[in-house]
């Protein structure tokens, strides 16, 4: 058994009991830990914002400042590894396991925040000077220019297919529950933590943006970048029109995410934009090896056990 593949995960114990958002207790328990995440980030020129004593126990949000897409994705794939290895050579195991397998544990996701510049001008493109004459504030194009709200509208309309390039793992599935601040429909919202996309700013707001709530830590960083970029773009190739936002996301009938790898991988395999921007080859070999990966979990007698060796482990 202990000589399977994946090895066994490492025995652990948690940093801090959570459940206390942002306490200075918390904080001072974690600092050692933090210290090290932050000192390596730093060393590395890494654009580190801040570290948070998140929700849940053990839990902790890291902040970056925005940069590029490409650099943003680099970064991401640099901070995990840094931080995996500079934490595992003080004796600390540190993971990007969406759900980690604890008693009363919060669920991680990744908010990845995003708005179009105007490489002429260096203007936010998602920024308006005023309302739409006659918009209400449910109207995408009330706080978005009519830019930002056609790739709203992208993102909306290819929210099923990017959900497997979003959240790619077994694991990440079980982040999609109510009251969770975490999405189960494709809808948007004004400032809304519950909705799947969170617009944030307004009219004459130079930093305003969109925030996707649909990604999991573990998530392939060009890939989930690559998924929001091309929707966007068809959004606005077609002229989209964002329908209204929700103001009670948790509780949308309605435009239902994928509930799990496989409803997702069924979803990226019917959606035409993504097989021409990604090419089909790329998304056959994606979605042959997430197969592999559900029927490897399926043939476990132990799940609990294999999404610790699979998951936990190693991401």
């Amino acid at each position: 058994m202990r000589s399977d593949w994946p090895g066994p995960a490492p025995d652990v114990s948690l940093i801090h009991p959570g459940h206390s958002l942002l306490s200075e207790q918390w904080t001072d328990m974690s600092d050692e830990q933090l210290r090290i995440v932050q000192n390596t980030a730093q060393a590395l020129g890494l654009p580190l914002l801040s570290l948070e004593i998140e929700f849940g126990p053990s839990q902790v949000e890291a902040v970056f400042e925005f940069t590029d897409a490409l650099p943003a994705a680099d970064n991401m794939v640099l901070f995990r590894s840094a931080v995996k290895q500079a934490l595992h050579r003080a004796g600390y195991h540190a993971t990007f396991m969406c759900r980690p397998p604890f008693q009363h544990i919060m669920s991680s996701g990744w908010h990845l925040h995003q708005s179009l510049t105007d490489i002429n001008t260096g203007v936010n493109a998602f920024t308006r000077d005023a309302p739409l004459a006659g918009s209400n504030v449910l109207q995408a194009q009330h706080t978005l220019s009519t830019t930002g709200a056609r790739y709203l509208a992208g993102l909306l309309v290819h929210a099923g297919s990017m959900t497997a390039l979003c959240t790619p793992t077994i694991n990440g599935y079980d982040r999609f529950q109510a009251n969770a601040l975490a999405p189960q429909s494709a809808v948007w919202g004004r400032d809304n933590r519950g909705a799947m996309l969170r617009v944030i700013g307004g009219p004459g707001d130079k930093g305003t943006r969109l925030e996707n709530r649909l990604g999991e830590p573990a998530a392939n960083p060009y890939l989930y970048m690559a998924s929001q970029i091309h929707a966007g773009l068809d959004g606005l190739e077609r002229q989209l029109t964002a329908p209204p936002a929700s103001t009670s996301p948790c509780e949308s009938a309605n435009f239902k995410l994928p509930t799990s790898l496989g409803q997702a991988l069924d979803a990226l395999r019917q959606d035409a934009t993504f097989a021409h921007a990604l090419g089909t080859d790329f998304v056959d070999c994606f979605t042959q090896i997430k197969r592999q990966e559900i029927a490897r979990y399926n043939a476990a007698d132990d799940k609990a056990e294999w999404q610790r060796r699979e998951y936990f482990g190693r991401i």
